[in-house]
C-alpha cells in the first residue's frame, strides 16, 4: 500500500481563499494610499468625494461580498466567479473616483485568472482572460463617451498583468500535462522491461527443459526395442522434467498474479489462476502464457504447447539447476535465484543428457551480488542450451574467470552449430540484454578452428573488489 506523502501547507489552501486574500489585500492597499503615512507629506492617491461615507463604504462592501461568493464558487463555476470578480472590481471603482480600474481591485481577478488557466481546459482559461479584457476596455469606452477622463496607460498595463497571470496559469497546466505524459511514458517503458525480463527468464529455463527432453526423447526413440532399460531410465528423465517444469509454471503464475494484485496497478494484468484443469494468466495489459489443459498426472507434459524459443509470461521455477525469481517494476531482485552454485546441477542434467559439460574456474571464487550471480548463471545455462540444440557434439566448456575488476565467463563448443539461423529465436538476444543492462560486454560467434564461442564479461562494483 503507497502512502502519499501530504501536500506543502501552501498547496492546502484552496484557489478561492488565495482570490479572496487578493482582494483583502488590495483592499488594504487601496486605503493606505488614501491616507498619509509616516514619511509622506500626504496621501499618495486623494480620495474620491465619497469615499469615506457610508455610501462609499457601501459599495465597497457590496464589492466585498461578491468577492467572497466568488471564492466559493471558483472551483465548481469558474467563469461565473470570474464575472462576479470582474463585477466587484467594478463597483469597487465607483467610489474611488479613479478614471481607470486600479490594478489593487484587479489583483484579485488576476489571481483567480491564473487558477483557472492551470487547472480548467483551455478554453475555459481563454474565455475568462477575453471577459477579463472586456470588462478593462469597456470602462474606458465607457467613461470616453460620456466625455469623463479616461486612464488608458494605466489601464494597458493592468490588461498586460490580467494577460501574464494567464500565461503563468497555462504554463504551470502545461507543466503538470508534461509530467503526466513522463509518467505515463515511464509506467509502461517500465511494464515493457519487467514483460521483456519475465519473458526472458521463461525462455531460459524453459528453453533448456525442453532441449533436455527432446534429447532424451530421441535416445528413448533410438533404443526402446533394443535397450529398453535404457529407455525406461530416458523417460523417468523426460517425466521428472516435465513434472518440475509444470510445477514451476503453476507456482511463478500464481506468484505473478499475487503481485498483481498487491500494487493494484503498473501491468495492469488479470491473473485467472489454476482452477482445475488449466493454468491461464494473461500477465501485462491483457497477454501472456496460456496454457491449456495442462495437467501433471501419469504423462506429465500432456497438453502443453511448446513455444519453441519464444517465451512469454512468467519465469520457471523446480527445474533442477533453477531457482524462483521475481523482479519488481525496476527489475529489483526478490527472493531466491539461480546463481552459480546451482551449476554443478545443471551440468549433472546436461551430462545426463548426452552432452558432457566440463567447467573451469579461474581466479579467487568469492561471493557475486545477486545480479551478476543471476545472469552469469542464465548466460551459461542459454549457451549450454544452444550446445545440446543446435551444435551437434558430445562435450563443451565452461571457464568462469573471477577477476579483479570483472567476472568472465566463456562457452566453447565443437560442434558443427546450426545449419541455418533460428526463426524468431530470442537467445543470443536475452544473453546480450543480461550483459548490456549490467554494463557488461558480449560476444557470441563461430570458431576459427571449428565450433562457437560465448563469452561475457560483467563488471564488479567497487564493494565486492
Amino acid at each position: 500500500m503507497h502512502v502519499m506523502p501530504p501536500l506543502p501547507p501552501l498547496k492546502r489552501v484552496p484557489p478561492g481563499v488565495w482570490t479572496v486574500l487578493a482582494w483583502w489585500a488590495g483592499l488594504v492597499f487601496t486605503f493606505l494610499i488614501r491616507i498619509g503615512l509616516p514619511g509622506e507629506s500626504g496621501p499618495a492617491e486623494l480620495a474620491g468625494p465619497f469615499f469615506f461615507r457610508w455610501d462609499g463604504l457601501a459599495w465597497l462592501v457590496v464589492s466585498t461580498v461578491l468577492t467572497h461568493v466568488a471564492g466559493a464558487q471558483l472551483r465548481r463555476r469558474p467563469l461565473t466567479a470570474m464575472g462576479l470578480l470582474l463585477v466587484a472590481a467594478v463597483f469597487a471603482c465607483v467610489p474611488l473616483g479613479v478614471s481607470e480600474i486600479p490594478l489593487a481591485q484587479f489583483l484579485a481577478a488576476d489571481v483567480a485568472l491564473s487558477f483557472i488557466a492551470a487547472e480548467r481546459a483551455r478554453r475555459t482559461g481563454i474565455v475568462a482572460l477575453l471577459g477579463a479584457l472586456t470588462v478593462l476596455a469597456g470602462y474606458l469606452t465607457t467613461r470616453l463617451l460620456f466625455g469623463w477622463p479616461a486612464g488608458t496607460s494605466a489601464e494597458l498595463a493592468v490588461a498586460m498583468t490580467a494577460v501574464i497571470a494567464w500565461l503563468v496559469g497555462h504554463s504551470v497546466r502545461q507543466a503538470r500535462e508534461h509530467a503526466d505524459t513522463l509518467i505515463a511514458t515511464a509506467t509502461a517503458q517500465a511494464v515493457t522491461d519487467e514483460r521483456l525480463r519475465i519473458s526472458r527468464e521463461l525462455h531460459d529455463t524453459v528453453a533448456h527443459s525442453i532441449g533436455v527432453i527432446a534429447l532424451q526423447a530421441g535416445a528413448a526413440r533410438r533404443v526402446i526395442d533394443t535397450q529398453p532399460a535404457r529407455a525406461g531410465q530416458a523417460l523417468g528423465d523426460i517425466e521428472t522434467v516435465g513434472r518440475e517444469t509444470l510445477s514451476g509454471l503453476r507456482h511463478m503464475l500464481g506468484v505473478l498474479r499475487q503481485s498483481e494484485q498487491g500494487q493494484g496497478q503498473g501491468a495492469q494484468g488479470q491473473g485467472q489462476g489454476v482452477r482445475g484443469q488449466g493454468v491461464q494468466d494473461r500477465g501485462v495489459q491483457g497477454q501472456g502464457v496460456q496454457d491449456h489443459g495442462v495437467q501433471d498426472r501419469d504423462v506429465p507434459g500432456h497438453g502443453e504447447q511448446d513455444q519453441g524459443e519464444q517465451g512469454y509470461g512468467v519465469q520457471v521455477q523446480g527445474v533442477p539447476g533453477h531457482g524462483e525469481q521475481r523482479y519488481g517494476v525496476q527489475g529489483q531482485l526478490a527472493g531466491g535465484a539461480p546463481g552459480l552454485s546451482e551449476l554443478d546441477r545443471l551440468v549433472a542434467m546436461t551430462t545426463d543428457a548426452g552432452v558432457h559439460v566440463e567447467v573451469r574456474r579461474l581466479g579467487e571464487r568469492r561471493p557475486l551480488p545477486p545480479e551478476i550471480d543471476v545472469s552469469a548463471y542464465r548466460i551459461i545455462q542459454e549457451a549450454i542450451t544452444n550446445v545440446v540444440r543446435h551444435a551437434g557434439t558430445s562435450r563443451c566448456r565452461v571457464t568462469i574467470d573471477y577477476r579483479d575488476d570483472e567476472l568472465a565467463v566463456e562457452i566453447l563448443d565443437e560442434g558443427r552449430g546450426p545449419r541455418r539461423r533460428s526463426e524468431g529465436g530470442y537467445g543470443l538476444v536475452g544473453m546480450r540484454e543480461r550483459a548490456n543492462l549490467l554494463q557488461g560486454s558480449f560476444s557470441a560467434g563461430p570458431r576459427a578452428e571449428g565450433g562457437f564461442r560465448v563469452a561475457a564479461s560483467l563488471p564488479l562494483s567497487a564493494e565486492v573488489r
